[in-house]
């Protein structure tokens, strides 16, 4: 059997999700009995300080014994952190030129919440 063949075979269908600096790749693969199973590769790029660069990758295989209950804790996960956080992305703090901005204190300036000391009193 020729290479491409093989790979026609073992690659499926296949989904990328493209996240900043992470790419995800989803791909649904064939086994020797040729069953079907999941893969999630997740591709983290890094740069050197020369400009240089490579890339760092995790892969899951997911088998269909487990997708039910894959996809009700992932369902759970999910709706755990929307419930909780809602859906507002705060992902600028991982930037590197991020300004943590501090909310104006609507306080009178002369109302102040510690004690003004003179140092020659000490």
């Amino acid at each position: 059997m020729r290479e491409n063949d093989m790979l026609e075979k073992d690659e499926i269908f296949s989904k990328v999700l493209r996240a900043g600096r992470r790419t995800y790749f989803f791909d649904v693969r064939s086994t020797k009995a040729d069953d079907y199973y999941i893969t999630i590769t997740e591709s983290k790029k890094f740069t050197e300080e020369d400009g240089s660069f490579h890339f760092k990758k995790h892969k899951i295989y997911l088998y269909k014994e487990d997708f039910t209950a894959f996809r009700e804790i992932l369902d759970e996960m999910t709706n755990f952190v929307l419930d909780s956080k809602g859906e507002e992305v705060i992902s600028e703090r991982h930037q590197k030129d991020f300004k943590k901005e501090y909310p104006t204190d609507s306080t009178d300036s002369s109302e102040k919440s510690y004690t003004d000391i003179d140092f020659d009193d000490i």
